[in-house]
């Protein structure tokens, strides 16, 4: 492809505008199509695409089908199945100042989307959405991380030898070729990653109107109630925090735990830390690396002067830090400043779960929350009274599973949602149709207007 420039972006866009407007990316046939030549294209790449997450993050092959590959096999099949149902226009009810008419909703393209991935899960994080986009009836142009060259490129690939450039494409770089596509008027933008980044995309995106959907990030606690039950919160907080070595962007950011239960709760995390990743994670075919130096060297630096209850080891040249636990650590502690994004977990002690909600939100809404409890009314006072895009009860991380819940964040932790039929509609525009009746016709409302027609108005409205 030539150097990526606003020129060569606008032909890009006028190519798939053009595939846009003959209208075949519209029916049945044609998505349900691209969605079948694409899962058979991830298929027959299957272990090249498990290879590369391997090279780029020391993914183990467990979490790199699990995570990556079989989640977008789950999705895909399940759009795949559903499609027929959702592209229905749907029919609403009508007022009966609109006697004798109908109303529907129609579900349409946006026409060109832009998806930016992000590192930490290079494949999914473009995929997911790029199924959604081609389901509602969409062009794309991919723009994979460059923090992970060997999963971009195998994207690259793939998606070359499935589609034509002129329906979906992937342009690979760095901030550079970020900014020229952030530049270029497209329909709607997908994008996965950082508040900071997110900022950014959202100016862009205001100076042509393009709506967008920010999956960003931020602290999401994990709330241990002093009747919850400990084992089974260790092993799941645990699975959920050190799963991608820490780089999940709803991992539990720092764990609440109450004064009555806190060092119990150590103690049993430390011995799942023990049982999954035995006595020295680094050898561990199941415990993966961070992305680069720069994010190693930043979560190196949380580790200045804390509390260490377990772990701590580093290795700048082999990118590894250990699953490490932090204790005795406060709200004004540097690692309480930032989202962590890696394997470095912070334990809080609370005594009333009051003050733990009133710290939780005067802090930016959390893209997830965890709360451990045998207590309903706990459960119901935290759900009912605490802000976030979503979470669990008594487990980590497993609501992105359920293509029936919308996976979304709110305030600085995101906008709008996807997953199951929430993609569909996140990459259509819902345009409403009234098909009025011409055998009625309410000449009331029409000029030269008096008393009469005035009441006859304030019958229909009030």
């Amino acid at each position: 492809m030539a150097e990526l420039n606003p020129e060569v972006v606008a032909e890009i866009l006028k190519q798939q505008h053009s595939v846009i407007n003959t209208g075949r990316t519209r029916s049945l046939e044609f998505r349900l199509q691209q969605l079948q030549a694409l899962k058979k294209s991830v298929q027959q790449h299957e272990r090249e695409i498990i290879h590369a997450l391997h090279q780029d993050l020391r993914k183990p092959e467990f979490e790199a089908y699990s995570t990556e590959v079989g989640y977008f096999y789950d999705s895909i099949g399940y759009i795949i199945k559903n499609l027929h149902k959702w592209i229905k226009r749907e029919r609403v009810r009508t007022p009966i100042v609109h006697f004798g008419s109908r109303s529907y909703v129609y579900s349409e393209p946006y026409g060109s989307a832009l998806i930016i991935g992000p590192f930490n899960y290079p494949f999914m994080l473009v995929m997911d959405p790029l199924v959604g986009a081609i389901a509602a009836g969409n062009c794309a142009v991919i723009k994979p991380s460059e923090y992970t060259p060997y999963v971009s490129q195998i994207i690259s690939k793939l998606i070359g030898e499935c589609f034509d450039e002129s329906y979906v494409r992937v342009i690979e770089g760095g901030q550079e070729a970020n900014s020229v596509l952030l530049q270029a008027p497209f329909d709607i933008i997908f994008f996965t990653g950082s508040v900071r980044v997110g900022k950014i995309v959202m100016k862009a995106a205001a100076e042509h109107l393009t709506p967008v959907v920010l999956e960003l990030g931020g602290k999401s606690p994990c709330i241990v109630d002093q009747e919850a039950n400990l084992d089974l919160a260790a092993q799941r907080i645990v699975w959920g925090k050190y799963l991608n070595t820490g780089q999940t962007c709803v991992a539990p950011d720092y764990v609440l735990a109450h004064q009555a239960i806190r060092k119990k709760l150590i103690a049993k995390m430390k011995e799942y830390i023990l049982a999954f990743y035995g006595t020295q994670p680094r050898f561990s075919p199941d415990y993966g690396r961070i992305v680069n130096l720069k994010h190693w060297d930043r979560l190196n630096g949380l580790l200045e002067g804390a509390v260490i209850a377990a772990g701590g080891q580093t290795d700048r040249d082999d990118l590894y830090i250990a699953p490490t636990l932090l204790d005795e650590v406060n709200w004004n502690d540097k690692v309480m400043e930032d989202e962590i994004f890696g394997p470095i977990l912070p334990v809080l002690e609370y005594s009333d779960l009051q003050q733990v909600i009133d710290a939780v939100n005067s802090r930016p809404k959390p893209l997830a929350l965890y709360l451990f409890t045998n207590d309903k009314q706990v459960e119901q006072r935290v759900m009912s009274t605490v802000s976030f895009g979503g979470g669990c009860v008594n487990d980590t991380i497993m609501h992105l599973v359920s293509p029936y819940l919308p996976f979304g964040g709110v305030g600085s932790s995101g906008m709008g949602a996807y997953h199951g039929r929430h993609s569909f509609d996140t990459f259509s525009h819902k345009k409403s149709v009234l098909n009025k009746s011409t055998r009625i016709n309410p000449s009331f409302l029409f000029p030269p207007y008096n008393d009469k027609k005035l009441g006859l108005v304030k019958r229909f409205l009030k």
